[in-house]
């Protein structure tokens, strides 16, 4: 009786460089230098191989330099850029949440790579995938690339994504409740009588627009219209949102209370409102988001929307590593209103 015909995960497992040199249409020799990641073999080479030594399920991350430790897998982490400006890795909400991340890859004998990539476009996703090592990718951040988020799914589901919730996204995404989080923090605005209620963030980035429609709806449950005047652009920057309540300021803009799309653009707001002579929380009361350390260390301390980063670094990598065949579930985090002294109550 003749053998059965191997099943396809054991022909997979049973892949040589034989094998991956045929199918690619290069030598064994250029194959074992690609899956050691040699200067020698041209970029394009390379990521047609290891996209082969992959579909194989070939283990070539064993045969390049590894850490002293030897991890049972690798993690990389890329952070697109965000629209139209260059991406900040100092951040401090970045850096806490990348904490939570190296935290949780330690406890999960997982390596951490931090990649020089900037994505901007659909393309610079791909090469972000097919060209790493890594046993799969955190994207810090959507920036406007969630409908290419999409399209990468349906070929490379290994990364998942920290970020903002959309109804239809095809891939693993975990973010805090941003539209609940700016509800919050509008309503206790409100509560406090404040009336003319300025928001301040760039509604182009998913989560602050999403922290953007809970303002909106918690102006309404006030019976607060909403003010056009009253919605600033500003970045994710201290200076940038400086700049922006400064001007508001000299053009006469009158507001009694700033709902900041992050912590720094809130810092940045108590900074012009300061120096122009305005007082924190008397004249206008400020509430953030993130709760980054520096909240704390403020006068007046900041009251903010709590994220809580250590959690969302161990959910991203449990999502990525334990996931399985299929795409990892996308979850929301809850959030809670930290009051300090910055809105007066």
């Amino acid at each position: 009786m003749a053998d059965n015909p191997p099943s396809s995960s054991e022909a997979r497992r049973s892949a040589t460089l034989e094998d991956i040199a045929r199918e690619a249409g290069v030598s064994i020799s250029t194959v074992s230098r690609a899956l050691n990641d040699s200067p020698s073999v041209k970029r394009r080479t390379k990521q047609q191989i290891w996209q082969i030594a992959r579909a194989h399920d070939y283990e070539f991350r064993s045969s390049m330099p590894s850490g002293p430790i030897g991890a049972d897998a690798t993690i990389a982490v890329v952070v697109p850029a965000p629209q139209a400006r260059d991406s900040r890795v100092s951040d401090p909400f970045f850096l806490e949440l990348l904490a939570g991340i190296a935290e949780a890859a330690r406890e999960r004998n997982a390596d951490l790579l931090i990649s020089h990539l900037s994505p901007r476009a659909g393309g610079d996703l791909d090469y972000a995938m097919s060209t790493s090592r890594a046993t799969g990718v955190i994207f810090i951040g959507q920036s406007s690339l969630h409908h290419e988020f999409n399209a990468l799914a349906a070929r490379d589901n290994r990364f998942v994504v920290w970020g903002a919730e959309f109804p239809d996204a095809q891939y693993c995404v975990i973010g805090s409740d941003n539209l609940a989080g700016g509800r919050r923090a509008t309503a206790h605005l409100a509560r406090l009588g404040r009336k003319g209620i300025l928001f301040l963030g760039d509604t182009e980035a998913p989560e602050a627009e999403q922290r953007y429609r809970g303002y909106k709806q918690a102006l309404d449950q006030a019976g607060i219209g909403l003010d056009e005047d009253l919605v600033l652009p500003a970045h994710f920057e201290v200076h940038s949102a400086e700049a922006a309540v400064r001007s508001a300021l000299a053009r006469g803009l009158r507001f009694d209370a700033v709902f900041a799309a992050s912590d720094l653009i809130a810092i940045g707001a108590i900074r012009a409102l300061t120096r122009s002579g305005m007082r924190v929380p008397e004249d206008v009361s400020v509430v953030g988001y993130d709760n980054i350390p520096a909240a704390r260390l403020v006068t007046p301390q900041l009251t903010t929307i709590d994220q809580d980063a250590n959690l969302a670094g161990r959910m991203l990598v449990s999502k990525l590593i334990d996931k399985g065949a299929g795409p990892a579930i996308s979850q929301r985090l809850e959030t809670s209103l930290l009051i300090r002294e910055s809105c007066g109550g």
